[in-house]
């Protein structure tokens, strides 16, 4: 099947509030579209996952994520470092918009956003025209899944659509940081 082929319809899946595995920098992500809530709620069921945690949305540029972020709270100097920073395996909590759904920022008033290097994801979120979910691959408490093989064990029939591709290869997760205070929060 042609990359193409498999964006096209991982797209199609999504638009229609289904649950995706995709490839990221280190392992496989579970996505969905963040502004449905019935998605999200179908995503917290499926891995296990407390909805106080909140989730991680990736896009292909900064304009996907500037719905869901607060700008008002982050000054211009603030924002040219956290552009500066992407794309790449970088996440960044930045200030909430106070407008999105709980089910997305959790008990927080921040929201982890990153723009990736995939450039499977970039396609996708190119072809959706928007940011995507990104919560690792596994159940709650178990190791994430860095194939497509792996996932297909962890959820053998419960995914909607499954990209067979490749991680970018990368060992370890992305590092999280402050956006707005550059302190590492996960290295």
């Amino acid at each position: 099947m042609s990359i193409n082929t498999i964006i096209n319809d991982a797209a199609t899946i999504f638009q229609q509030g289904g649950i995706i595995a995709y490839p990221t920098e280190a392992v496989f992500g579970l996505g969905c579209d963040p502004d449905n809530n019935s998605a999200i709620n179908k995503l917290l069921s499926l891995k296990q996952r407390s909805v106080e945690k909140g989730f991680i949305l990736l896009a292909s540029h900064y304009s996907q994520l500037q719905p869901y972020i607060d700008e008002l709270a982050i000054t211009e100097q603030q924002k040219l470092l956290i552009l500066s920073r992407w794309p790449s395996a970088i996440t960044q909590v930045l200030p909430a918009n106070k407008n999105i759904s709980p089910l997305l920022s959790g008990v927080f008033d921040t929201i982890a956003v990153r723009v990736t290097q995939h450039p499977d994801v970039i396609a996708l979120c190119e072809q959706t025209g928007k940011a995507i979910i990104s919560t690792s691959a596994n159940l709650s408490g178990k190791p994430a899944a860095a194939t497509w093989q792996m996932v297909l064990q962890q959820f053998p029939t419960q995914l909607d659509y499954l990209m067979k591709t490749e991680t970018l290869g990368r060992t370890s997760p992305s590092t999280i940081i402050n956006g707005v205070t550059s302190k590492v929060l996960r290295a």
